[in-house]
């Protein structure tokens, strides 16, 4: 056979540094080098494509002609272990040796030449070769960047002043100054006070001393004495910016307190260390009553996602939405090739896709056989799990909290999803499966003195419902601080929809008495997704409340929450323009916002300027508009107008059209939240059908036209749950997430739950406890 005429090209290039390299598993599928067929990564782009059945890479070849792929193949060495492997106690980013772990085969293929076997001794081939098998892979470098921003420094940090100089005695560093704590403690580096920290982010207890200084002299950098590694390192905490940060002059400030750093010994946890000891105990129960282990289940739609590093959050989410069939029929669509991108690994739609299959198809849904090569075999056989590293950083690409390695909120996670996939394009024939979601959500205002009514109308995709708080009392009928007393779903939509006196200015008889607010279905979704929250705020950090909530498994009747709207002698209030004050904050988020710590009068602007649309869009802007000097005078029409004054920037203009919004609404997004790209965005989210009206006016006109409301307002409304997502964890940003879903398993009569716990799927007999105290529940009507 003749040489192949492409392996000397004077195209071929080793990557370079800042190139991706797929050479893990396949771009628009989860076939990867474990397969019996290998990898193929192409030797022009370094995109990675299957081998097997799919043939992705054949595929890539005829739609861009790249001819020269290396084959990687990989397989497991057996090793004999002495002992266990060392769990991990600190994060740190270490080269991979995967040499130590697998043997690796490698050869040269090209499509042109129809050769499969292609000598890569040539030296130009062979640097291409070697810049592959060494180049860090796409999901490994995702990861340590991911990592790496999680500390950087802060304008307080790299700008701090420190007073006058004086040498601290190791006996003033051996306890709070302001309790008898001997753990715990933050030394401001302003000023040299010690205090303790708060307890939830100590591991040992903590009283917020230190917060209470930063509170009384505004001294915002703290450093944690436990943590000091003569290295440098330790835990930095900026009280002003709320976030762990990096002080890039450690030793010297510490030098100014006469502290030296190359004597400091580590004594404690850093708090990325706690939170990854934290996460790695957290794990649902994965034995039957009588103490065996749960049964693996496999088959399609039976397939686990592994933990990239606290992104339980993204699988129980990803697995609460594929099993819906509108997800399904979007997105999985096995019989039709992938959607056309130059660069697969950066397309949603191909990303969303590879998903579908990877979790639906059963193609993956398989005992992993590594215990095979374990002198000590497992008794059960879990799945490896699907690693979804280029959905989670397509996901979370340019957001502040989902590209990093962090925990996430799994509600917030769902909002955010529901966004892009809103904002993505959608074929002809294909709808948006969030459309699924959506309904409209009345409020019905009426004034106490004239009796006038106005109504309103959002379009929601969502609610969160308050869940009443009833601490069991003592014998003494005082309340203790737990347990909870157990409640109803019914009792949680019931505060939900219940009436509520708020104070506004009629603007038909002039009165300042008072109205009577009501919210309630106009519509109701084919998919219902509630939120319970169960959080106060303790130290300035929402902490969860373990209450219990009664949820069933048979259907049932929410038709008493649906309104038909205006009745009929009904006095509706004059469609006048409103002032500031007649704006009407979502009550949920606005109670959110306010929770958190910052003034109501902030809490109703930073709504009213993103459109009512979420709680992390509205802190954003928030924090964006701290510094504005009027930011705590009352919003007025005028006032509201010079926010968003000007000619929106062409160039973002251009932007948001490439993301298939059209031209007219690009421009009316940005003038309503006063050129910012981010809000913009979620802007064009919560305004779906604003095509003509701008926020004011449409608050002006009643909201949304209830005959383009999407859902149903048929009764009776039927709705039985489909899945939940619960957490483990006093806090939401750390802990640990799961999802049960019903599902009809193989060779069984009947519907069972099935517990999506990473990469662990298996059967659960009983669920009640764990709906008890669920975070999301997703309800489909019947």
């Amino acid at each position: 056979m003749a040489a192949c005429l492409h392996r000397g090209s004077p195209d071929l290039q080793p990557p370079s540094a800042s190139q991706a390299v797929y050479r893990e598993d396949c771009t628009q599928c989860f076939d990867s080098i474990d397969d019996k067929s290998g990898l193929n990564v192409c030797l022009s782009c370094f995109n990675g494509g299957c081998a097997g059945s799919k043939d992705h890479a054949r595929l890539h070849f005829e739609r861009f002609g790249h001819p020269l792929a290396l084959n990687i193949r990989r397989t497991r060495k057996k090793i004999q272990r002495e002992e266990p492997p060392q769990k991990i106690s600190k994060l740190a980013i270490n080269a991979e040796t995967d040499e130590d772990r697998y043997d690796m085969t490698t050869r040269v293929v090209c499509y042109s030449c129809g050769q499969d076997d292609i000598d890569g001794s040539a030296s130009k081939l062979r640097s291409v070769i070697e810049g592959v098998m060494n180049a860090t892979t796409f999901s490994k470098r995702e990861e340590i960047k991911a990592w790496e921003q999680e500390f950087v420094p802060c304008e307080h940090t790299t700008g701090l002043i420190q007073q006058e100089p004086k040498r601290i005695n190791s006996q003033d560093l051996s306890q709070c100054s302001m309790c008898d704590l001997r753990q715990n403690l933050w030394l401001c580096l302003e000023c040299g006070n010690l205090g303790c920290g708060r307890s939830q982010f100590g591991g040992t207890g903590g009283n917020s001393h230190g917060l209470a200084h930063f509170d009384a002299t505004s001294h915002a950098v703290a450093v944690k004495l436990g943590s000091i590694t003569a290295d440098g390192s330790a835990d930095i905490y900026c009280y002003r910016c709320n976030e762990e940060r990096v002080d890039p002059e450690l030793a010297t400030h510490l030098s100014h307190w006469g502290i030296n750093l190359a004597g400091r010994e580590k004594t404690e946890k850093s708090l990325m260390e706690m939170q990854v000891e934290q996460n790695l105990k957290w794990d649902f129960l994965m034995t039957t009553g009588d103490g065996h282990d749960l049964s693996p289940v496999f088959g399609a739609g039976l397939t686990g996602l592994s933990n990239l590093g606290n992104s339980c959050y993204l699988s129980s989410v990803v697995q609460c939405l594929f099993d819906l069939p509108e997800f399904q029929h979007r997105y999985y669509r096995p019989d039709e090739s992938p959607p056309f991108a130059e660069t697969p690994a950066a397309d949603f739609e191909t990303q969303l896709r590879k998903l579908a299959d990877g979790t639906l198809s059963g193609r993956y849904s398989l005992p992993d056989d590594k215990t095979l090569a374990s002198p000590e075999p497992l008794e059960v056989h879990h799945q490896k799990g699907l690693a979804p590293s280029m959905f989670k950083h397509l996901i979370g690409r340019d957001h502040a909290e989902f590209s990093t390695m962090r925990q996430q909120d799994a509600f917030e996670f769902l909002l955010h999803v529901f966004k892009h996939v809103t904002l993505s394009r959608h074929p002809a024939g294909m709808n948006n499966p969030i459309e699924s979601f959506r309904f409209g959500l009345e409020q019905r205002l009426q004034c106490l003195s004239c009796k006038g009514v106005r109504y309103k109308l959002d379009e929601q995709d969502n609610i969160s419902i308050p869940v009443p708080v009833r601490r069991v009392a003592h014998s003494d009928d005082t309340a203790s601080d737990g347990p909870f007393e157990t409640v109803s779903l019914s009792e949680c939509l019931d505060a939900f929809t219940s009436q509520e006196i708020v104070d506004l200015r009629c603007s038909s008889c002039d009165s300042h008495e008072k109205f009577s607010k009501r919210s309630a279905f106009r519509t109701m979704p084919a998919h219902l997704v509630i939120n319970a929250r169960r959080f106060e705020l303790i130290n300035w950090v929402p902490t969860k409340l373990d209450i219990p909530v009664q949820v069933e498994d048979a259907p049932m009747d929410l038709s008493r929450y649906l309104s038909a709207g205006p009745v009929e002698g009904e006095a509706l209030l004059p469609e006048d323009e409103p002032s500031g004050s007649e704006f009407i904050a979502n009550t949920d988020l606005l109670d959110q916002l306010i929770v958190m710590g910052f003034p109501r009068a902030r809490c109703e602007k930073a709504l009213y300027f993103t459109g009512n649309s979420d709680v992390e869009t509205a802190m954003n802007w928030l924090i964006s508009h701290i510094d504005d000097q009027d930011i705590d005078e009352p919003l007025t029409r005028k006032r509201a107008a010079e926010y968003r004054a000007g000619e929106p920037d062409l160039a973002k203009v251009a932007q948001l059209k490439d993301m298939g919004i059209d031209d007219s609404r690009a421009k009316k997004a940005l003038t309503a939240t006063g050129g910012d790209i981010d809000r913009a965005i979620d802007w064009v989210f919560s305004h779906p059908d604003n095509t003509d009206e701008s926020p004011i006016d449409q608050q002006a006109s009643g909201g949304t036209d209830a005959s383009v409301v999407p859902g149903f307002d048929t009764v009776p409304a039927t709705y039985q749950l489909r899945s939940i997502i619960c957490h483990k964890g006093a806090s939401v940003h750390a802990g640990h997430y799961v999802a049960f879903v019903r599902k009809q398993l193989p060779g069984k009569s009947g519907v069972s739950w099935v517990m999506f716990n990473d990469e662990k799927v298996v059967e659960v007999d009983d669920v009640q406890e764990m709906k008890k105290f669920a975070y999301l529940y997703f309800f489909s009507r019947v």
